[in-house]
């Protein structure tokens, strides 16, 4: 009994000394795969706007039309919104940025509010050169982004666009449990893996973390900068994935409730996963019912606004070509109509 307790014992501390060992070579190898690795180099440009940069990225000429200023979703990068810009740069100028912390931007030493990323991006655009009417997108999260900005800078915003766009109410009325325990520190922990190259490893050589099924090779090869280090983790923890000041986002949002007659086009995607939400305890009819409800209200904070819902989902309404093609060409109405 004795010889095998001893030998169990021993097989233990060797499969210990093997995990530890694998841990300390992946590590290793993540810090060398991060060292020896040619720097991301940001499209656009990095431009100081006091104490820190952020990323814009412009595409199409300065005109004297509108120009698109695209507000991402919780976490997201620029270039998601590809197919956005590609479909209207030819007409009108888009310009997509990245919110401080996230992606190529740096991490400003202001508190992050609500206000504080309306001033900055506002100040991002002054310094870069462009100039209002603005027609204002926001995806996902990103759509109480531009409902802040707009209501800071009402003079120079000349449309509203909502893609698949997040509602100050979602979590009470879509009846969302809340997040796990574990998911803040499984984030602080994947943050640290960046840092150490491990996610940028991981995702070279086992395919590209972040989701972005619709966008052509190269712009999701491109996507493999966010996770050079843990600096998409690290901004989303410290911005829009901080719980100490989302509530306040939202509040400011739902105030921003009543735009007159500012044009305003809002798409939606249609596609959910009701056995996701039926293993989270959600009901998937309420939801889908809540959800359509939500985009309606959207359209209803003006009384100039149309409603669209596609057969896509939270992402690919704009990644997959035909969706952005749709979008697109309305974007290019409000551009036409804005000197009306």
């Amino acid at each position: 009994m004795k010889g095998i307790l001893r030998f169990f014992w021993k097989a233990l501390k060797w499969i210990g000394i093997l995990m530890v060992s694998l841990v300390v070579l992946i590590v290793l190898t993540g810090l060398v795969f991060r060292l020896f690795s040619p720097q991301p180099q940001p499209p656009g440009e990095l431009v100081d706007i006091g104490d820190f940069k952020l990323h814009i990225h412009g595409t199409g000429e300065k005109n004297n039309k509108p120009t698109l200023v695209i507000e991402a979703g919780a976490g997201a990068p620029g270039e998601y919104y590809h197919w956005l810009s590609e479909g209207l740069k030819d007409s009108i100028r888009v310009v997509r940025y990245d919110r401080a912390g996230i992606g190529y931007s740096e991490m400003g030493a202001a508190p992050r509010n609500p206000e504080t990323v309306a001033r900055e991006l506002h100040k991002l655009l002054e310094l870069s050169g462009e100039s209002p009417p603005y027609i204002m997108a926001g995806h996902s999260y990103g759509g109480h982004y531009i409902r802040i900005f707009t209501q800071l800078y009402q003079d120079e915003v000349s449309a509203m666009v909502f893609l698949d766009s997040s509602h100050p109410e979602a979590g009470k009325r879509l009846q969302l449990p809340p997040d796990p325990w574990f998911l803040n520190p499984l984030y602080k922990i994947g943050a640290v893996l960046g840092d150490l190259g491990v996610l940028h490893l991981f995702d070279r050589n086992f395919g590209p973390i972040l989701w972005a099924p619709g966008l052509p090779e190269d712009i999701i090869n491109s996507l493999k900068d966010y996770t050079f280090n843990g600096s998409l983790l690290w901004g989303y923890l410290k911005g829009d994935g901080d719980d100490r000041w989302a509530d306040r986002l939202k509040t400011l949002s739902s105030a921003a409730n009543d735009f007159g007659t500012l044009p305003i086009k809002v798409f939606s995607g249609t596609h959910q996963n009701d056995k996701a939400l039926l293993r989270r305890g959600i009901d998937p009819e309420n939801f889908r019912t809540q959800r359509k409800q939500m985009q309606q209200e959207l359209a209803e904070l003006s009384s100039e606004s149309e409603l669209f819902f596609l057969d896509g989902g939270h992402v690919t309404i704009f990644t997959l070509k035909e969706h952005a093609d749709f979008i697109c060409k309305h974007i290019l109405e409000l551009s036409q109509n804005a000197g009306l």
